[in-house]
């Protein structure tokens, strides 16, 4: 009985020791993560806006293949989510607003809603499960195969030629497929109001504007901007960080884009707050 009673006075500690033990490695293995990530991104501006003017230029054709997988070819599957949220939202407010008898003001919030939050937001998630996981994968599988090693080992630096077209490439796209995200989703907007709603095409379109401002669209873009290099760096991260074969690909995909939309939301937040509370 003796024993039992000074076993079970330490399971407190034993429990407090594996708790605080667990905290600690995820602590460390977080901040390894965010330095090694920082460090990657550090790299990649270097050899994209500094190397080049030292002679290594970046190949254009590089660029604009990713540009044409990053961008061109994520426009269906963009427009089709955004399209159907901006028909949701309308949906959603005309029947709150119809207690009011305001209907046509569903209008105004389809539209701050896009440019503001969801246009942005919603393409770096998309990009993330488009993009990400593709990017994490293909550097995945370079990996293992030893062909960054190889890249190496001819002198080519696997940053510069690897990562650097594809950050570049997302920086630019995903902030053109936003714009045109926010028009896609106030067009879903549209389609409800003028079809399903009743609401006049003029009326419509005066009051999708009226409280529209270019603070909304600048801000957006620049949140789209800051989510792009959210994606193509943690994406190029994991797949250069693969181990363990086809398996060591395949968590990488998943966990990329697992990041990838946590901290596009984070971001979102963040943005959010510093130029509507902060800044404002």
């Amino acid at each position: 009985m003796a024993e039992y009673f000074e076993k079970a006075a330490q399971l407190p500690t034993t429990f407090a020791h594996r708790l605080f033990g667990s905290l600690g490695s995820w602590l460390l293995a977080g901040v390894a993560y965010v330095g090694g990530a920082t460090l990657l991104l550090l790299q990649s501006f270097y050899w994209a806006f500094i190397r080049p003017f030292s002679g290594r230029r970046i190949k254009h054709a590089q660029l604009v293949k990713q540009m044409v997988r990053v961008g061109f070819n994520a426009i269906p599957i963009v427009f089709l989510v955004i399209f159907f949220v901006g028909m949701i939202i309308a949906f959603q407010m005309a029947y709150v607003l119809r207690r009011f008898n305001v209907v046509e003001y569903a209008a105004s919030v389809v539209s701050i809603a896009m440019v503001r939050e969801l246009g942005p937001m919603l393409t770096g998630v998309v990009m993330a499960g488009f993009a990400g996981a593709s990017i994490a994968a293909e550097l995945g599988t370079m990996r293992v195969n030893e062909e960054i090693s190889a890249l190496e080992s001819i002198g080519l630096n696997p940053v510069g030629y690897l990562v650097v077209p594809r950050l570049l490439a997302t920086m630019i796209m995903v902030p053109c497929l936003t714009i045109l995200a926010d028009l896609v989703g106030i067009m879903g907007g549209f389609v409800i109001g003028t079809g399903l709603l009743g609401i006049n095409y003029t009326l419509w379109f005066n009051r999708s504007i009226e409280f529209l401002v270019y603070k909304d669209i600048y801000t957006g873009t620049i949140k789209s901007l800051f989510f792009a290099i959210i994606v193509a760096l943690i994406s190029c991260y994991e797949g250069f960080r693969v181990e363990g074969g086809p398996e060591g690909v395949g968590r990488a995909t998943t966990r990329s884009v697992v990041i990838i939309i946590v901290m596009v939301i984070a971001a979102d937040c963040f943005f959010t707050a510093l130029f509507y509370f902060i800044l404002d």
